[in-house]
């Protein structure tokens, strides 16, 4: 097989140069033409790339069907959720075996409002709200953008994609009698909010897929919608929702930088917005509702007094400047506070710690009580609430997982501290946690910070240095925290080890851990995984010949970035929707999302200091004629966060400048930023790409595949 494949040759993409110049740079790109989507000759290039990737990869088809099976074989096809209270209902989700999607159902409340009845395949008074696998029906792509409920329980609305493109189609259906009203929606963003049962809210996106709009529809009435709010600012997104009491509904402008909310009473729905802070730069706060000794207040997350936020109280009628508000919980060096949710009685809050999620809990009555940590007995985990729609409730549920500990779904009883568990994430075939260990090492980099590495392993056997998958994103503060997979066994009862590099750009460590990894400080997110890399060799868990690295989106930027700077310490590379010519894209502000990114990236577009760091970098137009490891790259044709021809002018460029490779490239013809849709079909793309790690890394000797 390898023969054959050696005498395989790859697409050729043509050269038509094509000149890039701002302040005074010059920059000759010989594929800027593969962006022409429209254009037979690039639709026909993509599908020779395929081809010549399935070629490639062929040797790993009895691989790939054997970890699809595995992953197959260890998830519950036909489960059912834990059913959650809204109002006079139960709602809950089933699978069913053979079937891609999801089955949204409920059943009416009946005795004790707080304890969740036991879900069975014959639920007395069941009703399904939403069958996806009839609305996927005919469609290569499906994916739900929004399924809300009215408070009374009577409106379900709930809007589709079939492109990958992330503009939604919704609908509105009325649960008393089944029907869909006439009201029917075009090309609106995720989400949708209601105000009562009159009236909907909704967002819109511009022609840069920036949602910039706030509707409001009036249901069952043939009048026009009306324009609620449109942001100008192209560097702000908008949001809507309502608080957990429903008296109001919030619409926030947020840039990467800075926030500004409005509130609508939904009393009356129709009234103007009323701007609660207006927005000044470089400030960020979230605001929810609480009732404090009978009075309403706002309690505001805010970073007025400092980068990790702190948490104010401020009543309702009142609106001092953010700065002067009264604290709460006083900013700290050491915490970033990310959020809190109110209920009647009681507020949690949500915060990270020595790179690990936190939630504590406080009374409210006559007074905000103080925050009292949630205790947990793992090293690594990660904690959250989920699914608490009321607002009396005297009990929340909590998701609790780890890197060896199935997701956990329990109620909190507040009054007593007592966590019920009330559902597992089940591992059929058997799983035994004590099987496989999970710690944390860490690395230095360069300029001395000390990055964190998880590592997730079957415990050893021996001391030998064993094939490792090292991952890292290191993007928009995103954290990337401990949590358990089925697919992942696969790689570990293989022998592997799956690290994960916590580097700067994510969130991990606090605001300043993100500030440090973004703009012109960006490259220490490269530097800081290398630095991870080679901490794996040092500690002899791994080799540099046994070692490969993934990445997807703003991580694709990294494996990118790490493929020019440190090629030989890596035996292969996978990078999914990688963000790999990240200049080109972020000059043209008309591409979806651009102009909010500078905020991330910087302003190339009027910055030359900005423009030549990013030129630095910049994956696509920093290959050299040096020996580059194996590299996979995967990505979408509809996508339309990162454009697929970032990856396809990689590629093509890897094959004309480097050394090495091969350099195979996937394009899913019908699909968008998070690949394909339908669990199987998502279970055989997780089972190629770990196939290919496997054998890459040495995991599985690529002459004994079927075995």
């Amino acid at each position: 097989m390898a023969d054959s494949q050696a005498r395989l040759q790859p697409p050729h993409a043509a050269k038509q140069p094509y000149t890039r110049t701002f302040h005074g740079r010059e920059f000759v790109d010989n594929y800027e033409w593969l962006r022409e989507k429209e254009n037979p000759e690039v639709i026909a290039h993509l599908e020779a790339e395929n081809a010549y990737t399935e070629a490639m990869t062929a040797n790993l088809a009895p691989l790939t069907e054997k970890v699809y099976e595995e992953i197959k074989s260890r998830v519950k096809e036909t489960d059912m959720s834990v059913p959650r209270r809204q109002g006079d209902w139960w709602y809950y989700g089933r699978t069913v075996e053979g079937k891609s999607y999801g089955i949204s159902c409920r059943v009416p409340v009946e005795g004790d409002p707080w304890t969740p009845p036991e879900v069975t395949d014959d639920m007395p008074g069941e009703q399904v709200l939403l069958d996806s696998n009839e609305l996927a029906e005919g469609h290569e792509f499906f994916a739900l953008g929004a399924s809300s409920v009215s408070t009374s329980g009577r409106f379900l609305a709930y809007s589709v994609d079939t492109e990958g493109d992330e503009r939604f189609t919704l609908r509105i259906k009325n649960l008393d009698t089944g029907e869909l009203l006439e009201d029917q929606l075009e090309n609106v963003f995720y989400g949708a909010t209601w105000a009562g049962e009159d009236y909907l809210f909704y967002i819109r996106m511009d022609d840069a897929w920036r949602p910039y709009q706030v509707w409001r529809h009036h249901v069952g009435s043939t009048e026009d919608d009306v324009l609620v709010y449109q942001e100008d600012d192209e560097r702000f997104a908008v949001g809507v929702g309502a608080d957990r009491a429903e008296r109001y509904l919030f619409i926030a402008a947020s840039s990467s930088l800075t926030t500004e909310y409005r509130a609508v009473p939904i009393a009356d729905p129709t009234s103007t917005p009323q701007v609660l802070w207006p927005r000044e730069s470089g400030v960020e706060y979230s605001v929810n509702f609480a009732e404090i000794a009978g009075q309403e207040h706002w309690v505001v997350t805010h970073n007025a007094h400092g980068p990790n936020f702190c948490v104010a109280l401020v009543p309702t009628g009142e609106l001092p400047k953010l700065v002067d508000a009264h604290v709460i919980t006083p900013h700290r060096d050491t915490i970033r506070i990310e959020g809190v949710d109110t209920y009647r009685d009681f507020a949690f809050m949500e915060y990270r710690r020595g790179g690990i999620s936190r939630l504590a809990v406080a009374p409210l009555g006559e007074s905000f009580g103080e925050f009292k940590e949630l205790e947990f007995s793992e090293e690594l985990y990660t904690v959250g609430l989920s699914g608490n729609p009321e607002w009396d409730a005297p009990v929340v549920r909590v998701i609790y997982t780890s890197y060896t500990q199935p997701s956990q779904l329990l109620d909190y009883e507040v009054a007593t501290g007592k966590f019920t568990l009330l559902k597992e994430q089940e591992v059929e075939g058997g799983y035994n946690a004590d099987d496989y260990e999970a710690f944390r090492v860490w690395a230095q980099a360069p300029d001395g910070a000390q990055v964190p590495v998880s590592v997730v392993r079957r415990k050893a056997a021996s001391s030998d240095a064993a094939p490792l998958l090292l991952y890292g994103y290191g993007s928009y503060e995103a954290s990337m925290d401990p949590g358990f997979s089925i697919a992942r066994l696969s790689l570990l009862d293989r022998g592997m080890i799956w690290a994960c590099a916590h580097v700067r750009g994510g969130g991990e460590m606090g605001r300043q851990w993100y500030d440090n990894g973004k703009m012109l400080h960006k490259t220490n997110t490269f530097t800081d995984f290398i630095a991870c890399a080679d901490k794996m060799v040092e500690l002899g868990l791994t080799t540099h010949e046994q070692m490969v690295a993934e990445g997807g989106s703003a991580g694709g930027l990294l494996m990118g970035a790490v493929a020019n700077l440190a090629p030989e310490k890596f035996a292969g590379i996978q990078a999914i929707v990688p963000f790999v010519d990240p200049l080109t894209s972020i000059l043209k502000p008309e591409l979806p999302l651009t102009v909010g990114e500078w905020e991330e990236w910087g302003d190339p577009y009027h910055d030359p200091e900005v423009y030549d760091y990013m030129a630095t970098y910049a994956p696509y137009e920093n290959i050299r004629d040096v020996q580059y490891p194996p590299i996979l790259a995967v990505t979408s044709l509809n996508d339309t966060r990162v454009l697929y021809v970032e990856p396809a002018k990689w590629v093509a460029k890897l094959r004309e400048v480097g050394r090495g490779g091969p350099f195979l490239l996937k394009t899913e013809m019908s699909a968008g930023h998070g690949g394909v849709s339908g669990r199987y079909a998502k279970w055989k793309q997780t089972a190629f790409e770990y196939a290919w790690m496997l054998v890459t890394a040495g995991a599985v000797d690529a002459s004994d595949l079927a075995s």
